[in-house]
Order: C-alpha cells, then structure tokens, then sequence
C-alpha cells in the first residue's frame, strides 16, 4: 500500500494519494496537479478515482483537471449540486486494486461533507484509516458557520457525524484530515500530521462535550470569512479553470509597474516589515511572502491584475503558486530588479514609522489588529482598539486621522498590512510595532486581560 500525504503549507491543506496494486486514488486535488502525476508516475500507478470530502472554501480544487490527464472519476458529496462528476451516498464502495474506499456521509462542516473509510481486504474487513476532510482534525473539529442561518443545525449534524459516523470506526483507526495547523477551517488545530480516533478521543476537548454543549461550544465560536472564500466556493461547484491556462509570470520595468498601477493594478509588496516601512512603492500593498494565502484574499479582487514587488525577486514564484491556489490567474508579473530596480529608476517612494514596543507612548492610538480570539486568550495593550489586519477597509471611521496611530500585531507582519491599507486610504500618521505583542510581553510591559468592547470584533 502507498499513502502519501501532500501538504500544501502556505495554505495548511492536505490532499493525499493512496494506492496498491496498479490503481491510485487522490483526495482532495490542490490546483497544481503535477504533484499528484508525479506521484502515481515514481510508484507505477494510475490514478483511477478523486475524492472531493466537500465543496472546498479556502482553495481551488484541481479535480477536473486532474481526471482530464487521467481519465480518473470524479466523486463527491451527493447533498449539493455539483455541475461536474459523480454523486456519491453513505456506503457507496469503490475499488482501488484490493483496496476499498467507502464513503460515509458526514455534514456539519458542509451538508455535502463525507468521509472516506480505507479498507485493504488482503488483510482485514476492518477499516484502517479514515480522510475526515474538514469534519475531524488533530486536536480540533470544522468549523460550522457556513450557514449564519442554521448555526445550531449544522452544529448538532456535526456532533452526530462525529458521534455516530467516524468515532464507531474504531480507536486504532487512523484520521487523515484535510487540514492541519494554521488552517482557517478550524480554530486550533494541532501541529501533527497524523492522528487516530482514539487519541483523539482522548486528547480532544471538543470531543469530550455532550451534544448540547457541544452545539453550545461551536455556535459560540468566532471564525473569519474571507471574502475569497466565496469565489472558491462557486469555483468549486462548477470547477475552477485549469491552472495550466493561466498565463506565464513575466518581469516588468519600473515604468511598466508604474503605469499598470495607474491603470488599476494591485501592486503587492512581499518582503517583511521593516524593509516595506523603510521603503516601498507608493499603494503597495504589505503582505509578507508566507501570509499571501491567507491575506491576499481580503483584498484583491479577480477583476484587477497583480504584480508582486520583492527584494530580489526570490520570492515571486512561490507567491505566484500561492496566488494561483486561490484561483488569482490575473497576474501580471513581478517588478524585475525588486525595490532596488525601483530606486535606481528614480520613482517616488512611499515611507511609514516604525519603533519597538518601548517607544510606544501612553497617550497614543494603539490599535491592535491580531485575531481576536489570540486577544482574549493572552490579552492586549490597556486601552488599544482593535480591528482584525482583514478588516481595516471596512472599519476606517474607527481609526482617528488627526492622531498618531501605532499599530500592533503578533509579530509586526499583519501591522504592517494593517498600515499598508490605511496608507492607501491617505494616513499619514502611521507607525509599525516591530516584534508586536510577542515582544510587548517578553519585555513584562502591561497587559490587560480583561475583554472590554471591542471594535471590528464582527
């Protein structure tokens, strides 16, 4: 038996290829499928069938695309409409080799979610793992606030999917989740690839709740909502287009960045901190090279084309490969040369303040822009707002522009995407938190742990 796990990390996703025999299947295709071709291609197989556990929200899928180079059956949920593929329903059986791939259908996450049961029958009729897609995960359960409107439902249908489809399969069985640490389809997720139903039984605290509480506990949570998030998922129930489509990423002159700029481009800048505050192209927008899957999606649009702005270009294509995940195809290119070509072609540059936690003076604006549930669990600077780094723009009448504004995060990286939007919308007053709040608290400064009202906390 082969089972490879495929993590894409930018995005905490894992798609998985599993195989015996001369057949292979994948679960959950990421966009760029090569890795899966190349997989089946080291070990002899064909991929045969691709699982779908659900309508994916945070990335686009590469099923169509996958099953176009392999002829493999496409099978998802049965509980939506999707315009491609093959429904399938609780104990549907498929053949891979002498392996057996059974479905369960489990909802909560999504009313269309199922599981996959892997049985090898040259051994055992029993099962020995379990792909729970965003269902069950190491140390967390999914999120069920995909429909504001049926939260206690799809609460209480997440309870007994776990309670009455994936716990039964056993405690040794093993659980391979669709995400893993970092993700934003759970709330804290635990850093370890693997995990089984009896760990889990044991270790997750989710798992130890009666059905009321437990309906209690995720109605009560609080998770962000991308506004890409809706783009993936009318993506994913039509398929995306191939990624092979999208056009080749290009070099750009300072002159030509300058002039799509003005023409409506979003110019991203993907070095840290510290060199976009000393620095940077004028309506840039901040957002390190690591944080681009889980940030770009609040602010750019799929209308407008993008062009990455780096140090020395080193990191433009992982950008471009993190962009395209989320189905940005209108990319049109990089800035050749980076900041430095950008300074030698004597273009205006654009500055912002920055100072260190103990520069950060009593009588000055603070505003927190960290998750808020990291907020409440190891608390916050007395008196400072906050607002979430992905929902400034719609939170700008809450930050004062005749003021001194300091801006904090965890470490500075979401400050200074915090300061890039609002540079964009004319402050001037502004300075980034270097080290951010991990630093406030090493140095012993005061914290209030407290909750008071918060603002942008919607």
């Amino acid at each position: 038996m082969i089972i490879e796990r495929i993590v894409s990390e930018r995005l905490a996703h894992n798609s998985y290829l599993v195989g015996a025999g001369k057949e292979a299947a994948v679960i959950d295709p990421r966009r760029d499928i090569g890795v899966y071709l190349d997989c089946a291609g080291r070990h002899g197989l064909a991929i045969t069938h691709i699982f779908e556990t659900h309508r994916n929200e945070d990335y686009c899928v590469g099923s169509l695309e996958l099953a176009e180079k392999t002829g493999a059956q496409i099978l998802h949920g049965a509980q939506m409409d999707f315009t491609y593929g093959v429904p399938v329903r609780e104990g549907d059986e498929f053949a891979v080799g002498p392996l057996r791939l059974g479905v369960l259908e489990t909802p909560g996450h999504t009313d269309e979610s199922i599981s996959v049961v892997l049985t090898d029958m040259r051994v055992s009729r029993d099962p020995f793992l379990v792909f729970t897609g965003d269902a069950l995960f190491a140390g967390d359960v999914g999120r069920t606030d995909f429909f504001p409107d049926r939260l206690g439902e799809m609460a209480g249908k997440l309870h007994d999917s776990l309670w009455k489809k994936i716990l039964p399969l056993g405690d040794g069985v093993i659980v391979c989740p669709a995400h893993g640490a970092g993700s934003v389809c759970g709330g804290g997720i635990a850093d370890r690839p693997l995990t089984t139903i009896g760990y889990e039984k044991r270790t997750n605290s989710a798992l130890r709740l009666g059905r009321d509480a437990f309906i209690r506990l995720k109605v009560g949570e609080h998770h962000y909502y991308p506004p890409y998030f809706a783009v993936m998922e009318r993506y994913n129930r039509a398929g995306p287009p191939p990624i092979g489509a999208a056009p080749a990423l290009r070099p750009l002159s300072p002159d030509e960045v300058a002039d799509a700029a003005s023409k409506g481009a979003l110019l991203v800048d993907i070095r840290g901190p510290s060199a976009f505050a000393a620095g940077h192209v004028p309506g840039s927008l901040s957002i390190w090279q690591t944080g681009l899957s889980s940030f770009l999606g609040y602010y750019a649009d799929y209308m407008h084309p993008i062009i990455f702005i780096d140090e020395f270009d080193v990191g433009v294509v992982d950008a471009e490969v993190q962009a395209r995940r989320i189905g940005y195809d209108l990319i049109s290119g990089y800035c050749a040369g980076g900041m430095a070509a950008w300074a030698r072609s004597g273009m205006p540059f654009g500055r912002c303040g920055t100072c260190t936690v103990h520069e950060v003076e009593a009588d000055r604006f603070v505003l927190d822009v960290r998750d808020i549930g990291v907020r409440k669990r190891t608390g916050h600077i007395p008196g400072s707002a906050h607002i979430y780094a992905g929902q400034i723009e719609g939170h700008l009448d809450e930050v004062p522009r005749d003021r001194d504004v300091y801006v904090i995060c965890d470490s500075g990286f979401k400050a200074s995407l915090a300061v890039s939007i609002l540079l964009r919308h004319g402050y001037t007053r502004l300075t980034t938190v270097l080290g951010g709040m991990t630093a406030w608290i090493n140095a012993g400064l005061p914290l209030e742990k407290e909750v008071a009202p918060l603002m942008g906390a919607a």
